[in-house]
């Protein structure tokens, strides 16, 4: 991989990057938000409510998202150490060049499509 492709993965994962720690910061903060609901002797008791999701619901689909939004940015922080040190674009499975257009639509791929398919 040329360094001109390689600046463009690094730029490209460094974007991804930002938007995750975005995304993870974003979920966080609505987590607080449903914490302190449920907290709120008040207003916490939407168990009952028949109009929509309880906040136990939202709790649990918040979360959800802001695992997904950490496991990611652990994929572009891997991806991103195999970038410094020249097994970016590389196959784990079978050493093989993984194509440059798969890494553009899936930047944080460890394996080509082949052994990523018998997976």
């Amino acid at each position: 991989m040329d360094a001109a492709t390689r600046a463009e993965f690094r730029a490209l994962l460094t974007e991804r990057r930002r938007e995750a720690e975005r995304d993870a910061a974003i979920r966080q903060d609505a987590l607080g938000g449903v914490i302190a609901a449920r907290d709120d002797p008040a207003g916490g008791d939407d168990e009952h409510d028949p109009e929509g999701a309880t906040l136990a619901d939202e709790w649990s689909r918040l979360e959800g998202l802001r695992i997904g939004a950490l496991r990611e940015l652990s994929e572009i922080d891997a991806a991103l150490g195999r970038l410094r040190d020249g097994t970016f674009g590389i196959c784990v499975r079978c050493g093989a060049p993984i194509p440059v257009e798969r890494l553009r639509a899936r930047p944080t791929a460890t394996m080509c499509v082949p052994c990523a398919s018998r997976r």
